[in-house]
């Protein structure tokens, strides 16, 4: 389904740390965005933006995906964190300016502690050939994600 809604009303980051472009289609357990790669493009360098960083568009296509089933719900997007990764792999060590992303991230697990699991790809090109991403992501939204940080830093 074509998503109604823009990443800025998905995704609690603001200014150049919102980093996609364009929430592109949703389904129950999924979405897909986009990110352009420009030299204005948060972590540009002469190259390009380096690899690693696709593993923060992952993420924050997650927070999209979150943003979204909240908002069907009549609430706000909530924060989340990324407790951890498996098995990042990116085909190239920049994604090139000039070059639009398409991030894809679909819900394994959900457990109602907020806990949750996501297969994570993402594909471009890069000089005339594909480049690919991919990776399987835990993350953590708890319900009161201030309270959550208070009683961490404690």
């Amino acid at each position: 389904m074509k998503s109604e809604y823009s990443v800025a009303e998905l995704v609690p980051h603001s200014g150049r740390m919102s980093l996609l472009d364009k929430i592109v289609d949703y389904g129950e357990d999924w979405l897909q965005a986009e990110v352009n790669i420009t030299a204005d493009s948060m972590f540009a360098e002469e190259q390009g933006v380096p690899g690693w960083i696709g593993l923060e568009y992952l993420a924050q296509a997650i927070g999209a995906f979150a943003g979204l089933q909240e908002r069907q719900q009549g609430q706000a997007p909530r924060l989340g964190f990324l407790l951890g990764s498996r098995k990042y792999l990116c085909s190239a060590d920049y994604f090139a300016l000039g070059d639009t992303l398409s991030i894809k991230v679909t819900r394994s697990i959900q457990a109602e502690n907020g806990l949750s699991a996501f297969e994570c790809s993402l594909k471009g090109q890069v000089k005339g050939s594909t480049v690919e991403a991919s990776a399987s992501l835990n993350v953590y939204q708890p319900d009161d994600a201030g309270l959550f940080l208070r009683e961490e830093s404690e």
